[in-house]
C-alpha cells in the first residue's frame, strides 16, 4: 500500500510539474519534474519487487525468490541516478550557459506547495509503516529503515524525503531568481536537486548491494536466535550459527547443534528435521538447516 500511494502521488506531481516547467521555463521545476517522473517509474520496479519476493520456494530456488526484491530495487536506484540526478545536473549546467527568465513565479509556487502536501502524505505513510515494523523488531526507526531488510520501505522513505528536500531547494532557487532577477539561482537549484538525488541513489545502491551479497541480521538478533536454540529442550549445545537474509524479513539459518540423548542415526535425522520445521514456524526464519556438532567444538556463548 505504501508503494501504491507513493506511485499515485508521484504521477500527479510529475504531470503538474512538467506542465508548469513548460509554461514558465524554470530549470528547478524541470529538474523536479524529472525527479518525480523518475520516482514514478521506480515505484513500478518496487511493486514488481514486492510481488517477486512473495513467490514461494521451488526446486530451482530452495531459498525462495526474496532476493528479487533487492534486484528490482537496485534497478529503481539506478533509475533515480540516471533519470533524476543526471538529467537535473545536466539541465542545470545547460541553464547556466543559456539562462532563461521564469515567466510566472506564482504558478511555480502553487505547484510546489501542492506537491509538498502530496509528497508529505506519502512520506507519512512510509514513516508509519516503518515505526510499526521497527517497534515489532525492537529497533530504532532510522536504524530499521536504513539497515533493515525491507528494501521497498527504504526506497519509498528516501525517495519521499528527497522529494520534500528537493521541493524546498526548487522553491529557494525560484525565490532567489525572483528576488535578484538572476536566473543563475534557478539553474543552481536544478544542480543541487540532481546532487541530492545522486546521493540518495548511491545510498540505495549500496544497501541493495549489501543484501545481494548476503547480509546478516544485527548481533543482538543473532544472540536472540542462539538463545532460542538453546532454550529448546532437545538442544544441548550450539557450536556454529550462520544467519543470512534470503529476502525482506526472511532469514536462512544454518546451525551445528549437540542434541540431548544418544539416539541412533535414523532417530537423530528425524529429530533434526522436526527441529528445523519448528524453527521455520518463527516469523523471520524462512529456511533452517541443522547439522550435528563435533564433540570437541567449543560451544557458542549468546549471553
Amino acid at each position: 500500500m505504501t508503494v501504491v500511494i507513493a506511485f499515485l502521488a508521484n504521477i500527479l506531481v510529475a504531470a503538474a510539474k512538467s506542465v508548469v516547467a513548460a509554461l514558465t521555463g524554470s530549470a528547478s521545476m524541470l529538474a523536479e519534474a524529472a525527479h518525480s517522473w523518475a520516482d514514478a517509474g521506480n515505484e513500478i520496479f518496487l511493486l514488481i519487487a514486492d510481488r517477486r519476493a512473495e513467490k514461494k520456494q521451488d526446486p530451482a530456488h530452495p531459498l525462495g525468490y526474496g532476493r528479487d526484491a533487492y534486484i528490482f530495487s537496485l534497478f529503481a536506484a539506478f533509475g533515480i541516478f540516471t533519470v533524476g540526478a543526471v538529467v537535473s545536473v545536466y539541465h542545470g549546467i545547460q541553464s547556466l550557459a543559456e539562462p532563461e527568465a521564469v515567466e510566472d513565479y506564482a504558478l511555480n509556487y502553487i505547484v510546489l506547495a501542492v506537491a509538498f502536501v502530496l509528497e508529505g502524505f506519502s512520506l507519512t505513510q512510509s514513516v508509519m509503516q516503518g515505526r510499526r515494523a521497527a517497534k515489532q523488531y525492537g529497533r530504532g526507526f532510522f536504524d530499521y529503515v536504513v539497515n533493515g531488510s525491507n528494501t521497498t520501505l527504504r526506497s519509498v522513505f528516501f525517495e519521499d524525503t528527497a522529494a520534500l528536500v528537493g521541493l524546498v531547494i526548487a522553491a529557494g532557487g525560484i525565490g532567489l531568481h525572483q528576488a535578484t532577477g538572476d536566473p543563475m539561482w534557478d539553474a543552481v537549484g536544478s544542480i543541487l536537486i540532481g546532487l541530492l538525488l545522486g546521493g540518495v541513489a548511491l545510498l540505495l545502491i549500496s544497501r541493495n548491494r549489501r543484501y545481494l551479497l548476503g547480509a546478516g541480521p544485527s548481533s543482538s538478533y543473532r544472540a536472540e536466535t542462539g538463545r532460542m536454540l538453546l532454550a529448546h529442550p532437545e538442544i544441548q549445545r550450539v557450536t556454529s550459527l550462520y544467519l543470512e537474509f534470503s529476502g525482506p524479513g526472511k532469514l536462512f539459518l544454518v546451525a551445528a547443534v549437540d542434541l540431548v540423548g544418544d539416539q541412533n542415526e535414523d532417530g537423530v535425522a528425524v529429530q533434526l528435521r522436526r527441529l528445523e520445521a519448528d524453527l521455520e514456524r518463527e516469523e523471520l526464519i524462512g529456511k533452517a538447516v541443522l547439522t550435528l556438532a563435533v564433540s570437541d567444538e567449543p560451544s557458542l556463548d549468546f549471553a
